[in-house]
């Protein structure tokens, strides 16, 4: 006897209703769910495209490109789910872009012409921003076919002390792909919620700055102002702090634009990166990131910049001064090409509390693919344990005779960077290099095969208790 099979559609839920439990979702798990049926990606689709429904704030990622994967191909790693997701982007290849600025789940890339792109990684939505060339600061080189060859770079000459732009011009001319690396800094984009867009922010060569909205066909160049480091838009204002602590605001709806300064000096130019983010309550905060050039006697040894300190700081607007914070309790900071955030670990708890955590952003270093990488993570205050100098025990005299000589020569100079990096910090005195001899390496009873006598007694130096002492 055959048995009937009687298929029914389930009852779908209410649109609405999905597209509440869908902005509550971390990114990966939101893809998946776009993947179940027609219905379920139609409300994917159009939380994408309305990111101010979306709820849930994002355990941040790591974006990065690799050379073992394809040029159009982005690899994102998931602090949640402590994995890897390759990300098929559009053209130009993401390999041959340069990241300036990521916020609000979309990149700002400057490709090989140095024109500006909006990229969503996760919907591969892309949206061309204005033409380089309709920034003041550039102009044009035609060749005889009237294609654009070169750009022209204006850099206004400047008086500090008058505050002001001077007649005087400095020209350059740089290669399409070039000037990339000169004029861009930093981007930012912003949410316009009037008309459900964004506002791009741009500083940019002269540190002064530039923005678009969103469908604009030209960059507006803002009031001049002293060697800006980065902003952040708050109660419909653009706030723009320099590297000496002053902040500047900008009313970008208004018809004609001026500059506000609000504070003056706050604090003695420092070597490194300013960092500006908005806490939950609503404090403005401060991150200066303390920055050193390690010394080299050969020109042609490259530059190890590293990051000495991270010093936080609230704003208090009141008294128009710095308050430094030495805790940051449970709470966790992002740094980087992004947008700054502030995460809870409470709400997060893959992250570190009390952490700065950040990538290299600094000109010297992002621009040019061989340089060392200061790429880590930063404890305030680590479980409560402090020491003067971090002892570090090693058996080759030699290695520690290296990590004791100042001078590097043609001898030391390639070998490799994890030796740069001990030399570095014994010179500043954070580690002590002490010698040990072969047979007091007690990591010998992990890596070498160990006769019984030797075994038992590196055994009994790790308090490791023989097993068959036990009843």
């Amino acid at each position: 006897m055959e048995t009937e099979i009687v298929v029914r559609n389930l009852p779908e839920l209410p649109r609405d209703v999905l597209m509440d439990i869908f902005a509550l979702l971390e990114i990966p798990d939101l893809k998946r769910a776009g993947s179940v049926c027609s219905s379920w990606c139609s409300v994917y689709t159009s939380l994408c495209s309305r990111l101010e429904l979306y709820k849930r704030p994002q355990t941040p990622c790591l974006l990065y490109t690799s050379e073992s994967a394809a040029d159009n191909v982005a690899c994102l790693y998931s602090l949640a789910e402590k994995r890897v997701y390759n990300l098929t982007l559009p053209d130009p290849p993401i390999c041959s872009r340069y990241l300036i600025g990521s916020s609000h789940g979309w990149l700002i890339t400057a490709d090989e012409r140095s024109e500006l792109h909006l990229l969503n990684p996760i919907t591969c939505q892309q949206i061309a921003l204005p033409s380089v060339i309709t920034n003041e600061r550039v102009k044009p080189v035609f060749d005889d076919a009237g294609t654009i060859k070169e750009y022209e770079l204006w850099e206004p000459k400047y008086d500090v002390e008058l505050d002001c732009e001077l007649d005087d011009h400095h020209k350059s001319t740089h290669a399409l792909d070039k000037l990339r690396d000169l004029f861009y800094i930093r981007a930012y984009i912003f949410p316009h919620p009037s008309t459900r867009s964004y506002i791009v922010v741009l500083i940019h060569s002269g540190s002064q700055l530039s923005f678009a909205r969103v469908g604009d066909c030209k960059w507006t160049l803002l009031p001049r102002g002293n060697d800006y480091e980065d902003c952040i838009y708050m109660d419909g204002l653009l706030y723009a702090f320099t590297s000496f602590g002053q902040i500047d605001t900008f009313d970008l709806h208004s018809p004609t634009i001026t500059r506000n300064r609000i504070i003056g000096d706050m604090k003695t130019y420092t070597q490194g990166r300013l960092y500006v983010l908005q806490a939950p309550p609503g404090d403005l905060l401060q991150v200066h990131r303390i920055l050193e050039l390690e010394d080299t006697d050969d020109k042609e040894e490259e530059a190890i910049l590293v990051t000495n300190s991270i010093l936080l700081y609230k704003v208090d607007m009141a008294a128009k001064d710095l308050v430094l914070i030495n805790d940051l309790h449970d709470q966790v900071l992002f740094l980087g090409c992004n947008q700054s955030q502030y995460r809870s670990a409470d709400e997060f708890p893959q992250l570190k509390p009390n952490c700065v955590y950040f990538t290299d952003d600094e000109a010297y270093v992002w621009k040019y693919k061989n340089y060392c990488r200061d790429i880590e993570t930063q404890t305030l205050k680590d479980y409560g344990i402090y020491v003067k100098h971090v002892p570090l025990l090693c058996d080759n005299e030699s290695a520690i005779k290296i990590a004791h000589n100042p001078v590097q020569h043609s001898r030391t100079k390639h070998i490799e960077v994890r030796h740069h990096f001990i030399r570095y910090h014994v010179a500043k005195g954070d580690i002590d290099l002490k010698h040990v001899r072969n047979d007091k390496q007690l990591a010998d009873i992990f890596t070498k095969p160990l006769d019984e006598k030797v075994f038992c007694r590196l055994r009994g130096e790790l308090n490791i208790i023989d097993a068959s002492n036990l009843e």
